[in-house]
């Protein structure tokens, strides 16, 4: 499967959260929480962020609000990579930015809102 064949499916599978991740990063910018809201859609156990919507026999997805700041707290973006990842980072009113994790690896991808 190519790369944009996997981002179309992607944006496919995660549509019904869309909604859901644009009311939260709005809420997270304009409580001033982060400029960068990350969310994490994942199929396995990962703890990390707000939990949104749990994964369940209804949703394939678990969809988990974090931020910049966690992440680098974390240690998943390392401080030195904080500049490049924030000149790669899309106008949050217009985007989403998703950190996927998946049986095909992890991975950041911006979504139109």
């Amino acid at each position: 499967m190519s790369k944009s064949e996997r981002f179309l499916m992607l944006d496919k599978e995660l549509q019904p959260y869309k909604k859901m991740m644009a009311e939260a990063a709005d809420i997270i910018l304009d409580q001033d929480v982060s400029n960068y809201p990350i969310f994490i859609a994942h199929q396995q156990e990962f703890d990390m962020g707000i939990v949104l919507t749990p994964q369940n026999e209804q949703s394939q997805w678990a969809i988990h609000a974090s931020s910049l700041e966690e992440f680098v707290s974390k240690q998943i973006i390392f401080p030195e990579k904080v500049e490049e990842f924030k000149s790669n980072f899309k106008d949050a009113s217009h985007s989403l930015c998703i950190f996927v994790l998946s049986e095909l690896g992890a991975q950041f991808i911006f979504l139109p809102r």
